[in-house]
C-alpha cells in the first residue's frame, strides 16, 4: 500500500515524550523497538516519539481483539445497556480531560486551540450518542406467506480495523469507535503517523472507563506497513477508512481476500448549491470557510456551483 504519510526514523530526542501503543490493555513498544518522530507542524518541533508499528504488531493487536471478542463473559456478551453505560462513562471522561485533549490535538495537528476545544467536546457528544444507541439495535420480524416465523438478528461482526486521517484525528476516531463499540465489536484503531497522540489518549481513557482489555487497541505506524497489514488481515471482519482515494482502492483489494466488510470515506468535492433568492453577500463571506478552515483541510472543499436559475456567483473549483 502506498501512502503520503512521511515516517521518519531518527535518533532519540531528549525533550520529546515517549508514547506507546495500546494492545490487549497494555502499553507496548513496537515488536522491533523502532520509533518515529511526531512533529508539531506549527513549529517543526519534535513533541513525541511513537512506536513504528508493523505487521507483527498488527498480529498482536488482532490476537488481543479476537480474544476479547470471543471471551464468553466479554464485551460482546455484555447487555446493550451495560455497554451503553460504559460508553457514557467514556464520554464523561473525555469532558473531564477536554483541555488536555484539546491541547494535545492543537500541538499535534497544528490547529487553533479554539477549534481543538470544540472538537474535543464533539467527541464526548459522539460517545454520548452511541451510549444511547447501544440498546436500540433491533432486528426485524418479516411477514411470510406460509405459516412460520421469519426474523433477522443484528449481531456484532467481530474485530474491526479503524483507520483515520490526520486532519480531524480525534473526531474521526470517535466516529468510528462509537458505533463499533456500541454494537459489541472489538476494535483496532490506527491513526495517521502524523497525528497519533489523541488516539492513544482516547485508548487510555477507554480503559479507564471500564472497557475490557483488548476491546480497544491503538497501533501507530505508517499506512504502508501497519495499515496494509490491518486491511488485509484474515481475522479482521470490517475495515472503516477515511483518507485519499488511491489508498481506499488498495484497501478494497486487500479486503477482498476474505471478503471483509468495508466502509470508505474518500477524497472528493462537496458542491454548494446557491438558490436565486439566497443572500449572496453572506454566501460569499461564509462559503470560503468550507475550503480554507482547518488549514485548508476541512474535508468539505466546497466548490461553487450555482443552480441554473440562480444568479452566477462564481464557477470553478475552490
Amino acid at each position: 500500500m502506498t501512502t503520503q504519510e512521511q515516517t521518519r526514523r531518527s535518533p532519540s530526542t531528549p525533550s520529546a515524550d515517549v508514547v506507546q501503543m495500546i494492545i490487549g490493555g497494555e502499553r507496548v513498544d513496537a515488536a522491533d523497538g523502532q520509533t518515529f518522530d511526531v512533529v508539531n507542524p506549527a513549529t517543526g518541533a519534535v513533541i513525541a516519539r511513537a512506536p513504528l508499528g508493523g505487521p507483527e504488531d498488527v498480529n498482536r493487536a488482532v490476537e488481543a481483539a479476537g480474544k476479547a471478542f470471543e471471551d464468553p463473559k466479554g464485551w460482546a456478551t455484555w447487555s446493550a445497556a451495560k455497554r451503553g453505560r460504559t460508553l457514557a462513562k467514556l464520554a464523561g471522561l473525555v469532558r473531564e480531560h477536554l483541555e488536555e485533549l484539546a491541547q494535545l490535538e492543537s500541538r499535534n495537528v497544528g490547529k487553533p486551540i479554539s477549534g481543538a476545544r470544540g472538537e474535543a467536546l464533539a467527541v464526548s457528544f459522539v460517545f454520548d450518542y452511541y451510549a444511547g444507541a447501544a440498546n436500540k439495535l433491533f432486528g426485524e420480524t418479516i411477514p411470510v406467506s406460509r405459516p412460520g416465523l421469519d426474523f433477522t438478528l443484528r449481531e456484532p461482526i467481530g474485530v474491526c480495523g479503524l483507520i483515520v486521517p490526520w486532519n480531524f484525528p480525534m473526531n474521526m476516531a470517535s466516529w468510528k469507535l462509537g458505533p463499533a463499540l456500541a454494537a459489541g465489536n472489538t476494535a483496532i484503531l490506527k491513526p495517521a503517523s502524523y497525528t497519533p497522540l489523541t488516539a492513544l489518549r482516547l485508548g487510555e481513557l477507554a480503559m479507564e472507563a471500564g472497557i475490557p482489555a483488548g476491546v480497544v487497541n491503538v497501533i501507530t505506524g505508517p499506512g504502508g506497513s501497519a495499515g496494509a497489514a490491518l486491511a488485509g488481515h484474515p481475522r479482521v471482519g470490517k475495515v472503516a477508512f477515511t483518507g485519499e482515494t488511491t489508498t481506499g482502492q488498495q484497501i478494497m483489494r486487500l479486503a477482498a481476500n476474505n471478503v471483509k466488510k468495508i466502509s470508505l470515506e474518500l477524497g472528493g468535492k462537496s458542491p454548494n448549491i446557491v438558490f436565486a433568492d439566497a443572500d449572496l453577500e453572506r454566501f460569499a463571506a461564509e462559503a470560503p470557510y468550507a475550503v480554507f478552515d482547518n488549514a485548508t483541510e476541512p474535508d468539505l472543499r466546497g466548490g461553487f456551483r450555482p443552480r441554473p436559475d440562480a444568479r452566477a456567483v462564481h464557477r470553478g473549483d475552490a
